[in-house]
């Protein structure tokens, strides 16, 4: 009889944090992956030496997301704060060989670019659209100032409030005295800011009408549309229309992911379900798809590039891996005694983006030193962060094969 296989171990583990991780984002060119934690603290990791590039504390409370746009960075966390920061690059090879070796203490911290204020109640972190025109403007999407059941969104680097409360027409006045008829969905656990494929070319932001998806602490997920093509902002949701409204979740929706292109979403729960949605679909009744699992307790959940694939991560620190499709369960990798509470994929090598000629030749040594062998390995890696206070690296198989 064959012995059965050795159960999976993390290919690196990174113990640069000494509190709970709640967020992790890997570069779009697999350069860096950044963790942040409970206390604020955001490290940055070369994926070629496995060391910290920079590490500093952009916030005072528990980190909600963190995301690279240009050559900025983006933290968002609990402190009501979102702040955008100067990207730090890593020294090229000849670099650190040429000179001592830089402890943490001395390395180059990022430049505050501008903050802004915000509603961080929700737990629900922030989502980004840049501008397909101007790569240095963005659209934002975050929870509303005041009614955390409505969303915002905003104009980056401007800071102006392009729609305001998306989401409340039609709700009883904030102020009503019985907080049950104020909205029946209650707080926006998570969005997604995107726009929807066009026929005719548009002189927005990109070709399409501008959407945003909304998952709610009721289970709820609403997908809405702005309608009003002739004007350019908003006030208390007006010009915003349902697409679809639909509920499959009986708890509180702890995480909601979107695929690459935009065409479907996924959420998972306390509960033991998985909910898959067609952005494309315009009837609620065949807009979602109700998946059972046998795992209730569910944190965090990502979407591989190639839209096959998805991990969940659990409350239990498991990381299962499902089929997008059918949501069959491929594996499970287990490390973390704790809750895992942050996983993502490193992006495919198709998805990398692609560096300008100066920086390839500004970090020749760099090419050298990563071969095409390592570099597809590396485009198979899992990252998870967990209570643990670890950041755990997988390397998975080839899912195109």
């Amino acid at each position: 009889m064959t012995a059965p296989q050795p159960p999976a171990t993390p290919t690196h583990l990174l113990r640069t944090h000494s509190c709970s991780i709640t967020t992790v984002f890997v570069s779009y060119d697999n350069e860096r992956i950044y963790s942040g934690d409970t206390s604020g603290l955001v490290v940055v990791t070369s994926t070629r030496s496995l060391r910290p590039i920079t590490k500093w504390n952009p916030h005072t409370d528990s980190l909600l997301g963190i995301e690279e746009w240009g050559n900025r960075v983006i933290t968002h966390a609990r402190d009501n704060k979102l702040h955008v920061w100067t990207r730090v690059e890593e020294l090229s090879l000849s670099a650190r060989v040429g000179s001592v070796a830089q402890s943490v203490g001395e390395q180059v911290l990022p430049n505050l670019c501008y903050s802004m204020d915000v509603n961080a109640l929700n737990y629900c972190r922030f989502s980004l659209l840049p501008y397909t025109s101007d790569q240095a403007q963005a659209l934002v999407a975050l929870p509303n100032l005041v009614d955390s059941t409505s969303a915002d969104i905003w104009n980056l680097p401007s800071c102006e409030r392009i729609h305001a409360a998306v989401g409340q027409a039609g709700k009883v006045s904030l102020f009503n005295s019985n907080p049950v008829e104020r909205s029946k969905t209650g707080i926006i656990m998570s969005l997604h800011i995107f726009k929807a494929p066009q026929d005719e070319p548009s002189s927005s932001t990109s070709n399409g009408e501008l959407r945003l998806l909304c998952a709610y602490e009721s289970g709820s997920v609403t997908l809405r549309r702005y309608a009003r093509a002739d004007k350019a902002t908003s006030l208390e949701g007006a010009g915003w229309e349902v697409i679809w409204d639909v509920k499959v979740h009986a708890e509180t929706i702890m995480a909601m992911r979107v695929s690459r292109n935009n065409s479907f979403a996924l959420t998972v729960s306390a509960d033991h379900l998985v909910g898959r949605y067609d952005l494309g679909s315009n009837d609620g009744n065949t807009a979602c798809v109700l998946h059972r699992t046998k795992h209730p307790g569910n944190a965090a959940i990502a979407i591989h590039d190639n839209e096959r694939v998805c991990v969940v991560a659990g409350w239990d620190g498991s990381l299962r891996l499902h089929s997008t499709r059918t949501m069959k369960l491929l594996g499970t990798l287990k490390y973390h005694k704790t809750s895992c509470q942050a996983a993502e994929f490193a992006h495919s090598l198709d998805a990398v983006t692609t560096v300008s000629v100066d920086q390839k030749l500004n970090n020749s040594d760099d090419d050298e030193e990563m071969g095409e062998t390592e570099k597809e390995e590396r485009a198979r890696w899992l990252i998870a962060g967990g209570k643990d206070n670890r950041v755990s690296i997988w390397t998975l198989i080839d899912f195109v094969k």
